[in-house]
């Protein structure tokens, strides 16, 4: 139970990564608080999971539901030990397609979404609690067609290092977890693949990773606990690359 007795609000919980970490969560002690723009399906999530889980529909670019879903956590916990930003969108898109409308909707929800989860959680954050940051192994990769989603994580993945200087004080950790190559239903229809594109794509990727698979949700949660409990209390402003060795090799036709 090595997160016993800790409370811990998750972004972009209700399913694939998300959902992941919040089950392990309460298997391993936390009272775990999930948010997402879709009811229906934090609902699911929740009910899946069975106990010590809530769920709050908020949009992490709205910052009134942020602050609204940390008024809930005050009111029903008093404070909250671990927050997880992980609420994240992206997809493929030419640099000469990106517009006002695919910029908002990438950087909103990554970068200022993260921003409005801080501001709202920081008031009741106490000595020793952390965020973590879902980032990707995409930021250490030079994808085309991805720069967008690349800069949003880029973004995020320099939180770890300005937020712990800046929190020092407090001593609130702020590291980050960059997933590798993840399939997740959500991923692929981000993406525009079809169920059959994505298993093709997965499993040619798979020979091009060191561990020689791709990774699952599981294996992120499990970095997740680790970097939340206090097993990791001396762990602080690293980026925690859980990608089979990808970034290591880096092959260029992903």
């Amino acid at each position: 139970m090595r997160l016993e007795n800790k409370v811990a609000l998750i972004t972009g919980g209700g399913t694939g990564i998300g959902l992941e970490i919040a089950r392990q969560y309460v298997e391993e002690g936390a009272y775990v608080y999930i948010t997402g723009r879709r009811e229906n399906k934090l609902q699911e999530a929740a009910e899946s999971i069975g106990r010590n889980i809530g769920y709050i529909a908020a949009d992490v670019s709205s910052k009134e539901d942020m602050l609204r879903a940390a008024e809930k956590i005050k009111a029903e916990q008093g404070h909250v030990d671990i927050v997880i930003c992980n609420a994240g969108i992206g997809g493929y898109v030419a640099l000469t397609d990106i517009d006002e409308k695919e910029f908002n909707r990438v950087m909103y929800t990554n970068v200022l979404g993260a921003y409005y989860t801080a501001q709202a959680c920081l008031p009741m954050m106490q000595e020793g609690s952390t965020f973590i940051m879902t980032t990707s192994v995409t930021a250490s990769l030079g994808l085309p067609s991805f720069s967008l989603y690349i800069a949003a994580k880029s973004a995020m993945k320099s939180f770890i290092y300005t937020w712990s200087s800046e929190l020092r004080g407090r001593k609130i950790r702020v590291n980050a977890i960059a997933p590798g190559i993840i399939p997740t239903p959500a991923a692929g229809g981000e993406l525009g693949r079809s169920p059959e594109e994505e298993k093709a794509r997965q499993e040619y990727r798979a020979t091009l990773i060191p561990a020689g698979k791709v990774g699952n949700v599981r294996d992120i949660a499990n970095a997740a606990v680790y970097l939340g409990s206090d097993e990791s209390s001396y762990v602080n402003g690293v980026e925690l690359l859980v990608d089979g060795g990808l970034a290591a090799v880096y092959p260029v036709r992903l």
